[in-house]
């Protein structure tokens, strides 16, 4: 059975073999051919050649053509900010403002930005490789993407300007669905939506702002025949349920969620679950043991009907490559991995770390728990929160990040007893999780700091 056989069976509700494997290896593949990210994200040639090598590494099931949540909002007006081992970051948001800003309902065509790059991708690796491997194309959600736009201020335009955010996600999901289409047209058989900051809002909110759109968007997709999922990067429990409500085939989560209980939501919809191999502590810090151990236990402890196992968002660019083949080999032959693994002893590196002494401090601190701001778009914007505090207040507060591709960050999160990213602590007390902070109710908590 082909990696696209096996994909195909469990979509239309078959017997697969095994259970199926998607390595989301985004801006890594450029680690295995010596590109970097930057590279591999405008030329399509080093695309290809990076995608080819993916293919004959980690031998994929189905496989992303890219994980750039940066294109359409680049094309839309977006500035963006590259970093030497990470996606870009959305730099400058064209409808910012403190009041709702007057938007054009463009809708991006082939030629734009850099969609000719993986488009020409696309349509490539569609010839030499999609005859037994499914290939996913991945567009950027409509609720993130109207953020990208109009930036933090879509929080507070949520209780204020309710009627404005219907409508700017109103038609930033056209744009994910007219960008759909054209990957459609090149070839992929699966579309990811990819929306992380529905991970920072509430099922009521959801309901109000997401439902209708979000519903739209995969009845779309199966118009064209095609499979659809619904990606979203954070703690996406609490949302789960809306989410399998607007009718995806497959839901994808990352390592804050519970696959067990997410797993009990999407069997009762008999939709896809796919997830969640953690990516800094294990697949980029652990060793190839350790992972084929994680994924041995995902096997065991999860029902096989309706699984993918995937990492659980986009691979860091870093990730040794015998940890993705470790994960790869648990999968396919688990039995033989369990020989392997057998009398290997995990080892916990004792890393010591300090907790700032809060109280003698001379001035409040604002730390921010991320996976990586550069690359997490919800982390982005909770990391931006801070900062605009920092701007506002200046010398009177400190802002700091803790990176998750940090070693030290895990213990530092052990210690401070922190378990979902993004989070926010202020002054030692934790006060924001997976939820993007309302600039004034911010403010007011570091006031009764200073």
């Amino acid at each position: 059975m082909t990696g696209k056989e096996r994909l195909n069976n469990l979509f239309e509700k078959k017997e697969t073999d095994r259970i199926p494997w998607i390595p989301f290896a985004g801006i890594h593949a450029g680690k295995l051919i010596g590109a970097s990210p930057t590279e591999i994200l405008t030329k399509s040639d080093v695309l290809v050649e990076a995608l080819k090598e993916v293919k004959k590494v980690y031998n994929p099931d189905g496989m992303p053509i890219h994980f750039d949540l940066q294109i359409e909002a680049e094309i839309l007006g977006c500035e963006l900010m590259w970093s030497e081992n990470s996606p870009p970051s959305v730099k400058s948001h064209p409808l910012d403002g403190t009041d709702p800003v007057e938007f054009e309902r463009r809708i991006p065509k082939e030629t734009d930005g850099r969609l000719p790059v993986f488009i020409e991708a696309m349509e490539r690796i569609k010839a030499e490789e999609g005859e037994d491997t499914a290939l996913l194309g991945l567009v950027c959600g409509p609720f993130t993407l109207a953020s990208h736009l109009r930036g933090q201020n879509i929080f507070m335009d949520m209780m204020l300007n309710p009627d404005y955010v219907k409508e700017l996600v109103d038609y930033t999901k056209d744009v994910a669905i007219a960008v759909a289409d054209m990957y459609i047209d090149a070839g992929m058989d699966i579309i990811a939506v990819v929306d992380p900051l529905v991970s920072q809002i509430s099922p009521a909110h959801f309901e109000e702002f997401l439902s209708k759109p979000f519903s739209a968007f995969f009845e779309a997709i199966r118009s064209k025949g095609k499979h659809g999922s619904f990606f979203v990067c954070g703690n996406a429990s609490n949302n789960i349920e809306k989410m399998c409500q607007t009718k995806p085939d497959m839901v994808a989560v990352d390592e804050n969620v519970d696959m067990k209980k997410a797993k009990e939501i999407t069997d009762r919809y008999d939709i896809i679950l796919s997830g969640n191999i953690p990516l800094a502590t294990l697949m980029l810090n652990g060793t190839q043991q350790e992972n084929m151990i994680y994924t041995l236990g995902m096997i065991d402890s999860l029902s096989h009907k309706n699984l993918i196992i995937s990492p659980g968002c986009d691979m860091p660019y870093a990730v040794p490559v015998e940890n993705t083949i470790g994960v790869q080999q648990a999968i396919a032959n688990p039995e033989g991995t369990r020989e392997i693994v057998k009398n290997y002893e995990v080892k916990k590196e004792d890393i010591e770390v300090e907790i700032p002494d809060y109280k003698n401090l001379k001035r409040p601190l604002i730390e921010v728990y991320t996976l990586d701001s550069a690359s997490c778009a919800a982390c982005t914007y909770m990391l931006n929160a801070a900062l605009e505090a920092k701007d506002h207040y200046g010398e009177k507060v400190d802002v700091v990040e803790y990176k998750m591709l940090d070693k030290k960050t895990v213990p530092m999160m052990m210690k401070m007893g922190i378990a979902n990213l993004p989070t926010m602590v202020i002054g030692g007390k934790i006060e924001y999780i997976s939820l993007i902070p309302p600039k004034s109710e911010l403010f007011e908590k570091i006031e009764g700091l200073l």
